[in-house]
């Protein structure tokens, strides 16, 4: 698989890393890398990143705050604005991966993206808002096996 391609190949990975119990540490990847970020729209369409790609993104575009609509304050799992995060993106110096970040955005079927935290082991307990109740029923949809709030 080459590095920032997507479609079936990267689909199957993700699957393959998703069917773990939550808090469980992430094995490494074919690849030896370990996801860090998984971006996610309702519909199931995902784009990882692995932990350089993610710090680096993380790094320029100001930890995505522009774009959170909500967040948990002990990991970097998130609800994102799909506007926001288009504009933060093209607005951001380049990152290898932001156009597929972008296209998820842009295609999503709500107004929002979920951002789940693949390195952090976290229940979640601080994150009160109601985007933490949206954030895991959106997850719980897409995924084999959803995150949980507890």
């Amino acid at each position: 698989m080459e590095e920032g391609s997507g479609g079936f190949a990267n689909r199957s990975l993700v699957m393959l890393l998703r069917r773990r119990p939550m808090g469980a540490a992430l094995p490494s990847t074919a690849m030896g890398l370990q996801d860090a970020l998984a971006f996610a729209d309702d519909d199931g369409e995902e784009v990882v990143l692995d932990a350089e790609e993610a710090d680096t993104l993380l790094a320029l575009t100001g930890g995505l705050d522009a774009a959170t609509v909500s967040a948990c304050p002990q990991c970097r799992s998130r609800v994102l604005a799909c506007v926001a995060l288009a504009d933060l993106l093209e607005d951001a110096p380049p990152h290898p991966r932001a156009n597929e970040i972008r296209a998820l955005a842009d295609d999503a079927p709500t107004l929002h993206v979920y951002v789940q935290d693949l390195k952090t082991e976290c229940t979640h307990t601080k994150w009160r808002d109601p985007g933490a109740a949206e954030w895991a029923d959106a997850l719980d949809d897409v995924l084999d096996d959803p995150p949980a709030l507890r």
